[in-house]
């Protein structure tokens, strides 16, 4: 059963952010999030960290604008999500805008795995004949990859933010926050964010050349709307510069100033463009262009978000949307899979998930596009670091890992890995997610290698699922201005959107669309009725409920409204 606590709250910080003028309320929101200083909420690009923090970033800008200059072909090589299909966007865009001779690469999936392997750079080699290779959203790892690139004379230039491994490649030059020696402080930067500093120090070094004498410079804060896309589908930390980085991508989306891509997916999806928000970046359409990657081929998500002709980007976002539909569908058929597979497991003389610190799944009818999501919806619901995996080739299976606060589980992997030296072919990725590749034949016995290791890093307190929230609020506080400002602010991984829970009593509950359940609630120390909303729950709920909520405005027959949306509820007598 989760626990319910409330946040907490320098008491100093949030009096100085009260005389910079926040109410009482929102100084206590944001001085909970780590908030400071009023200027840390503010989001215009000046604020933006200089390129220049960023370790190896001019010469590399050096390395392009040389390469455009003799006529050089680049060719970049992307990842197969949505941080890799923006990052690629933004660089084939900007490159263009640029005068480079440019081309794309997405490494399939299920043909050639992830990162720059030495068969994609043989690919790159037969069919592209790139002079240099420019990764995004990968390639830090890719230490074969870059080898076999440098052996046919290909200059790789690396653009990364994952954790590197205790070898760098040896590329030409890389860029990534998370490398040693760099000192730019926002390592929590999407792959996507990597290569929009890039083109920001190559359009410097280019204005230093002169090259914009005789033509317009581009601006690159047209390519926001890529950048705000890519970083928060990605689930990185939203530091003040990503958050920087979302605001203003958001503020030209709802402008309608998007690519035609990005006005396509949300069209499709009927989402309004004036009223896009953070949601639907993360949950509307970083899925569809997730689900090119997990299926098919992700090259139709890059074009959805290159081309300029708005017909083609719309053929395309319906081509992205069906397949999205058909991964919903076998994401579906797999979680009533794994969920079986665990209640069997739970009603086992062992009982081993239920006492266990970590849950590794594998089923071989599991597709492997899909298993990542699968490893968060279990995730979410066991509160235990989880990996499933699927079949891979030759032998190998490839799993994807999801984790929950208090474990990294790139490093522990890397523990695992170290401990058991023959038993991961390869690993990669952050504190939260991660993938790796095993032989089917050491399944079992990388589940108990796995399980030690987290048994050894996690408390009981750990794995309960704590909510939190930013406490009560008193009646006056509940009011539509309230909402509006939390609803104009830019929330996510990081910088969670303010929840606040409180007992209430159930003044009238009924079902809408056979599947929600609409309330009326009153605070027990108020007479003051608020209209509630519940989703995706159909049994009625006690007299009275400790709940957790969001403040949320309501638009129903041209009638703005206030209401909560409760997240989650429990019996007042219940111990949370």
């Amino acid at each position: 059963m989760p626990k319910v606590t409330t946040r907490t709250v320098d008491t100093q910080v949030s009096e100085t952010l009260q005389q910079c003028g926040l109410s009482p309320v929102l100084a206590r929101i944001y001085a909970s999030r780590g908030i400071t200083h009023a200027e840390q909420l503010e989001t215009e690009l000046k604020r933006l960290i200089p390129f220049q923090d960023i370790k190896n970033i001019i010469p590399m800008a050096c390395i392009l604008a040389d390469a455009i200059e003799s006529g050089k072909r680049l060719l970049i090589v992307a990842d197969y999500d949505s941080d890799g299909a923006t990052a690629c966007a933004v660089g084939i865009r900007i490159l263009r805008q640029f005068g480079a001779i440019v081309d794309y690469l997405v490494p399939n999936r299920f043909e050639y795995g992830y990162g720059l392997t030495p068969e994609i750079v043989e690919l790159a080699h037969s069919t592209k004949q790139p002079d240099i290779l420019i990764t995004v959203d990968n390639g830090i790892a890719s230490i074969d990859g870059v080898t076999a690139a440098n052996a046919l004379g290909i200059q790789v230039l690396v653009t990364d933010h994952h954790l590197p491994g205790d070898e760098l490649p040896d590329a030409t030059a890389i860029i990534n926050p998370n490398q040693p020696g760099c000192l730019f402080p926002s390592k929590s930067i999407a792959g996507v964010g990597v290569i929009f500093y890039l083109m920001m120090a190559l359009r410097a070094e280019l204005r230093q050349r002169g090259t914009f004498q005789h033509k317009k410079e581009p601006n690159l804060a047209g390519y926001l709307d890529l950048v705000a896309l890519g970083t928060v589908a990605d689930v990185v930390k939203l530091d003040d510069n990503n958050r920087i980085l979302v605001t203003q991508g958001l503020k030209r989306i709802r402008m309608g100033k998007a690519c035609a891509g990005i006005q396509a997916l949300l069209k499709i999806a009927r989402r309004q463009l004036t009223q896009t928000s953070t949601y639907d970046l993360g949950f509307i359409l970083g899925p569809r262009l997730n689900a090119a990657g997990r299926l098919d081929d992700m090259s139709l998500g890059i074009e959805c978000l290159i081309t300029d002709d708005p017909a083609h980007a719309f053929q395309v976002a319906r081509e992205l949307d069906t397949l999205n539909l058909q991964r919903r569908e076998i994401e579906s058929g797999m979680q009533e899979s794994a969920l079986s597979m665990l209640e069997n497991t739970l009603q086992a003389e062992n009982n081993r998930i239920q006492n266990a610190s970590s849950i590794c799944l594998f089923d071989q009818n599991w597709h492997q596009g899909v298993i990542g999501i699968l490893a968060s919806r279990i995730k979410e619901k066991y509160h235990r670091p989880t990996i499933i995996f699927a079949p891979g080739k030759d032998g190998e299976i490839k799993g994807s890992g999801r984790s929950i606060p208090g474990f990294h589980l790139r490093d522990a992997l890397d523990l695992v890995s170290k401990q058991h030296p023959a038993l991961i072919a390869k690993f990669g990725g952050h504190a939260a997610a991660a993938g790796l590749t095993i032989h089917a034949n050491h399944f079992e016995q990388f589940c108990d290698a796995f399980e030690q290791t987290a048994q050894s890093l996690l408390t009981p307190a750990d794995l309960t699922r704590i909510i939190e929230t930013d406490g009560d609020l008193i009646e006056s506080e509940i009011n539509m201005e309230l909402a509006q400002h939390l609803t104009r602010q830019v929330w996510g991984q990081g910088f969670p959107q303010p929840t606040f829970n409180a007992l209430f009593n159930v003044e009238d509950q009924r079902i809408v669309g056979e599947k929600h359940l609409k309330l009326k609630l009153k605070k027990v120390d108020s007479d003051t009725v608020f209209d509630a909303i519940l989703f995706f729950h159909n049994d009625l709920l006690p007299d009275t409920i400790n709940a957790v909520y969001q403040l949320q405005i309501n638009e129903f027959n041209g009638r703005t409204t206030l209401q909560l949306m409760l997240e989650h509820w429990s019996y007042p007598e219940s111990s949370e």
